[in-house]
């Protein structure tokens, strides 16, 4: 696929992600002129810690999308087990496609051509709502995840309430 056909692609699944307002997300370009660099606006899911938040993210295409997966961080401070301390997310389907070279995920898990920008962001607000702390990215957060909840709750309603002061 051209440079050209992925920016089509992503403009599509642009328009048709905003068409739904009721997703707890939406997304714009960060510069009009590349499809590449989207913006995301995350709603904290409902009935879980992150109630409440408003997270900022930015969505990253490779010019071989969809081959390839987009890379995905958070702009917003986030603790979670699964968030690496600069912000990156790791889930599965951000990794490449193919098998995994750790043998940790089933090839079918990671990235897939047919995975949509929407596929994408309700699969981290599931993230959100349930962590892997088998497979943790921040080897801190998932530690209090598992071992000290309060503590891991309390930071996480600190990030929601500088998530809501940063609008």
């Amino acid at each position: 696929m051209s440079n050209n056909q992925a920016a089509i692609l992503l403009m599509r699944q642009l328009k048709e992600l905003n068409k739904n307002t009721d997703s707890g997300f939406s997304a714009g370009l960060v510069d009009d002129s590349n499809p590449f660099e989207w913006q995301v606006i995350l709603t904290g899911p409902p009935d879980t810690w992150y109630d409440g938040g408003l997270f900022k993210a930015k969505l990253s295409f490779p010019p071989d999308y969809p081959y390839m997966p987009p890379t995905m961080r958070f702009t917003s401070d986030m603790w979670h087990p699964n968030i690496y301390k600069d912000g990156k997310v790791c889930i599965s389907i951000l990794h490449a496609p193919g098998s995994d070279p750790n043998q940790y995920e089933n090839a079918s898990e990671r990235w897939l051509p047919v995975h949509t920008v929407e596929s994408i962001l309700v699969s981290v607000i599931s993230m959100l709502s349930c962590p892997n702390d088998e497979s943790a990215a921040n080897l801190d957060a998932a530690k209090e995840w598992r071992e000290t909840p309060d503590v891991f709750k309390k930071k996480v309603r600190d990030t929601v309430r500088r998530a809501q002061e940063d609008w």
